[in-house]
């Protein structure tokens, strides 16, 4: 298998799954406390996963854990706009995680080539016109609503289908809005509004969604509860922290790749671009030539390679 996982316009084509690192310039993150807020810190921590494999880097300034309430739009530009210039200073690839089309905006000013909307340009209606103009590629997220209160709205018949559906709304405003379609990138929004079934659901129904939504598929499961949960101990009492979950997304990471995603969003990035990597090589396998009684590589990793 060796599914197509779709170009978008304005970006490069990396003939593999991309791998998006992740930078949160916010003292509230879930996943990492605040490890990166100031914005020198932030920098060298976006330069890091770059060194570590990331194709680009995500940087946000608000938190999207379920219950954070929001941060007033001075506060996010502060936080934002001095990581983002010193990364693109390093010739990063940047996306900019923002639900404000002034934040959107000011950022693609700096330098940003991506924006990366969690309400799929719903909770700001300048959103999808200023992405328009700009004519830069879109993120667009499945969403239900603000953080503080989407664990409420985790309710489904059938999530697939219902993702799909509301999904596929947002993705026709943006280009009923003058987002190109080639420019216009599908996120299924694991975690938001979604209990760990629901993301289960959805991780294991990723052919689907690419096939249906017809977009390139951003799949972003890094370190979240529906790992937790997967990864909880017997009785489900003891649920690992954020940072212990990485193991767990690079397998997330590998079957996003291996189903067609055009990228993965991660916070750790050394183990999912190596797992993109290794579903690269497993698809663009060629037939073995014929046994010539030459060396294998059992042959030639001296004794640590032999049994027995």
């Amino acid at each position: 298998m060796n599914p197509s996982r779709g170009r978008v316009t304005g970006l490069p084509d990396w003939n593999r799954c991309a791998v998006m690192g992740v930078v949160n310039v916010t003292p509230d993150s879930f996943s990492d406390g605040g490890r990166w807020f100031d914005s020198e810190v932030a920098v060298k921590h976006g330069l890091h996963l770059v060194a570590e494999g990331a194709d680009l880097v995500d940087v946000g300034g608000e938190s999207t854990r379920p219950g954070a309430p929001r941060v007033d739009e001075a506060e996010e530009l502060r936080r934002v706009l001095p990581v983002v210039r010193g990364l693109v200073s390093e010739n990063v690839l940047v996306s900019v995680d923002t639900m404000r089309a002034s934040v959107a905006e000011q950022a693609l000013e700096a330098g940003a080539v991506l924006v990366n909307d969690v309400s799929g340009g719903l909770a700001d209606p300048r959103m999808v016109p200023t992405v328009a103009a700009a004519q830069v590629p879109f993120v667009v997220m499945h969403w239900r609503g603000q953080s503080i209160d989407m664990n409420n709205r985790a309710v489904y018949g059938d999530v697939t289908a219902e993702v799909v559906t509301e999904l596929r709304a947002s993705l026709d405003r943006a280009v009923d809005g003058g987002v190109p379609p080639d420019r216009i990138i599908a996120d299924p929004g694991l975690g938001f509004a979604k209990q760990a079934p629901h993301d289960l659901r959805l991780v294991a129904e990723l052919g689907r969604l690419k096939r249906e939504l017809d977009h390139p598929l951003l799949v972003a499961a890094s370190r979240k509860r529906f790992l937790g949960r997967v990864l909880a101990t017997g009785d489900g009492a003891t649920v690992p922290p954020a940072r212990e979950r990485d193991a767990a997304t690079a397998a997330v990471s590998a079957l996003a790749a291996r189903e067609g995603a055009w990228a993965v969003r991660v916070h750790e990035v050394r183990a999912s671009a190596d797992a993109v990597r290794v579903v690269q090589a497993v698809e663009s396998a060629e037939d073995p030539p014929p046994d010539t009684g030459g060396e294998t590589d059992a042959d030639t990793t001296g004794s640590a390679g032999r049994r027995g």
